[in-house]
């Protein structure tokens, strides 16, 4: 029993499905690199592969070859990353994607019979599977933000979670102090008692949506808990202003923190 195998078909099909997966490992690291580098790194890397088929290597160098060598010289050549932590990443990157692609391609074999719209079909699994690392990434940098607040008020102290918002540029016009946002269900169990020490008052916004008036008030102290290794901030007398709507809708938050606090 043989294999009759045509070397320029196993040259395009290599080509094509490492230009996709090089194309999505250079969108999910940003790496700052022309498509035609990426199209060349693709085709060294089916050349590679063309030569380890023909060449009777023994099982092994093969499979190092295969599956470690041709990965790394297309992530260098294509890519333009040759080592460290990056190299690393795109290296993961560059695996977990081929095992999408494969798995995505595979189930749509029954119901695709002819050969070039079967490869066709890698396309829109190429536009698929970057949206999938896209909402991935997304929420692993939304958890990076995510974070947690003790503040003091008066006698009581609450805990909640707070988003660290680079877009919160709030300040107070009188002082210059940074304006840290809270939903308007935990102020009004914050201020339900009366109390002399909070002094509300109203400063003047402004947002995308238009301007208005914001109720604000002064606490007696903020601990800010920063996710892993990022550290501790405690700030005295911060100034939290009281949204008019629900902050976070399905209450992942209950604060957006205005990031001039840590640098307070």
């Amino acid at each position: 029993m043989y294999y009759e195998l045509y070397i320029d078909v196993l040259f395009l099909i290599n080509f094509m499905m490492d230009s996709l997966l090089l194309m999505a490992v250079k969108k999910v690291l940003r790496c700052p690199v022309k498509n035609g580098r990426v199209f060349v790194g693709s085709g060294l890397g089916a050349v590679l592969t063309c030569v380890l088929v023909a060449l009777p290597l023994p099982a092994a160098v093969r499979l190092l070859a295969y599956y470690a060598g041709i990965p790394s010289m297309m992530i260098r050549v294509g890519l333009d990353i040759r080592k460290g932590r990056q190299f690393w990443k795109a290296f993961g990157l560059l695996y977990v994607s081929a095992f999408l692609m494969g798995g995505m391609l595979q189930i749509l074999r029954p119901w695709v019979r002819t050969g070039s719209i079967f490869f066709a079909s890698a396309v829109p699994i190429y536009y698929l599977m970057y949206g999938i690392w896209r909402f991935l990434t997304m929420l692993r940098k939304q958890e990076e933000r995510l974070c947690e607040v003790v503040l003091h008020v008066g006698p009581e102290t609450y805990r909640m979670h707070a988003l660290l918002d680079t877009g919160n540029g709030l300040t107070d016009p009188i002082s210059g102090d940074p304006v840290s946002v809270i939903d308007p269900a935990c102020a009004q169990k914050m201020l339900e008692k009366e109390r002399t020490d909070t002094g509300v008052r109203y400063i003047p916004y402004r947002t995308v949506g238009g301007e208005g008036v914001m109720p604000v008030f002064r606490a007696e102290q903020m601990e800010v808990f920063l996710p892993g290794e990022k550290g501790e901030f405690r700030m005295r007398r911060p100034i939290i202003g009281i949204c008019e709507g629900q902050i976070s809708g399905h209450e992942e938050y209950q604060m957006i923190l205005n990031p001039d606090v840590l640098a307070c």
